[in-house]
């Protein structure tokens, strides 16, 4: 289904319901308004902030008290609740689904609403869904149409569900801008438990560490900055979201903790040992294994868009970039001294909202003569 072929789809339904107008449900149902602004979109949410919200904004047409038939005739319903949440909403929508809706969710873990869904007979309406993108921020009010734009969008489908479906959902998917791939939902719960639930357990117990052990006047605290806030960036995520993800996809996250502790052993061994080579090969794989990856943000961890700038400390300084940058059309999203560049080269770090603003800044700065920094 693209915009393309709107009249055609408005013979089926344009109508789309929501269970959960959080970060991700409520970018969802902005890019659908943005790419598909004659669709009637419905929502729940425990919030009726959120619905009044999203109601004034004119993201949704109806704001819903409890999930009714007011979800019948959904061409697609989208669960974007907690994980533990989204398999209860199941059995409440199950009287109210027609054999052409796909029932779908956003959780970053399938196995348990998959099993769910062929327990209650929903097999053949149910294909799980993942738009791999995110932030540290939660909540409808920083959900944003773009958010799910270059990222990839897992489809997990249910063993019944048939190749229409799937199909008509990889094109709704891709006319939002995102990204489908088709992953076993087994398979998807294994990736990213690697790549997504253990750096947020990573990044979680590395600042309660830096916590637990800090001096008494925090002098930790005080200098952290850099690389460690920039890797541990995650940890001000959502802890209920979290929490539910760890209970939902614990099997795996055990047996990939057990692993990766294994490596951090081997670690300790290398520097107890004092093994040049190791802890060589340790760091240059590492390295090595990084710059292979692409440099375009389409999963879990966003990339961030910044430059880092040699400046002299003078009156003015930092004014004198901004100026030139604004005067060029080049939005600046966050900028500031580095006082820890332990991790970091420049003075200055300027962060942009996306990839060709870096790029072009940093060209133009360089041409003011200027020493930059590309990260």
């Amino acid at each position: 289904m693209t915009s393309s072929n709107t009249t055609a789809a408005s013979a089926v339904s344009h109508k789309i319901g929501f269970i959960g107008l959080g970060l991700i449900g409520g970018s969802i149902a902005k890019a659908i308004r943005r790419y598909y602004p004659e669709y009637e979109i419905i929502a729940f949410d425990k919030s009726r902030e959120t619905l009044a919200l999203a109601v004034q904004e004119g993201t949704i047409h109806t704001a819903c008290s409890s999930i009714d038939d007011n979800f019948k005739g959904c061409r697609y319903i989208f669960l974007c609740a907690p994980v533990s949440c989204n398999t209860a909403y199941l059995a409440q929508l199950k009287g109210l689904i027609d054999e052409n809706c796909i029932l779908t969710d956003v959780g970053s873990v399938k196995t348990s609403i998959h099993e769910e869904a062929a327990a209650l007979g929903l097999e053949e309406n149910f294909i799980g869904g993942h738009p791999m993108a995110g932030s540290e921020k939660s909540g409808f009010a920083s959900s944003k149409a773009h958010l799910i734009e270059n990222a990839y969008y897992i489809l997990t489908p249910s063993a019944k569900v048939s190749e229409d479906k799937i199909r008509a959902y990889q094109d709704f998917a891709a006319s939002l801008k995102a990204l489908p791939v088709i992953l076993d939902y087994r398979e998807h719960d294994f990736i990213t438990g690697t790549i997504s639930h253990l750096p947020h357990i990573i990044a979680a117990t590395l600042v309660n560490f830096v916590r637990d052990t800090d001096t008494k006047d925090e002098m930790m605290k005080a200098l952290a900055a850099g690389g460690f806030k920039d890797i541990t960036r995650i940890a001000s995520s959502s802890p209920v979201m979290w929490q539910q993800i760890c209970l939902k996809n614990g099997a795996n996250i055990s047996h990939i903790l057990e692993n990766y502790i294994k490596m951090l052993e081997k670690a300790k061994t290398a520097v107890d040992a004092g093994d040049e080579k190791a802890l060589y090969s340790l760091f240059e794989t590492s390295r090595d294994y990084r710059n292979s990856m692409p440099n375009s943000s389409a999963g879990p961890i966003k990339k961030q868009f910044a430059i880092y700038c040699d400046i002299i400390d003078e009156a003015g300084g930092i004014a004198t970039i901004a100026t030139i940058l604004a005067s060029n059309n080049i939005s600046i999203k966050n900028i500031g001294i580095i006082h820890n560049r332990e991790f970091e080269e420049g003075v200055l770090r300027i962060e942009f909202y996306d990839e060709n603003s870096s790029v072009n800044a940093a060209k133009l700065l360089q041409k003011y003569r200027y020493i930059v920094y590309e990260t």
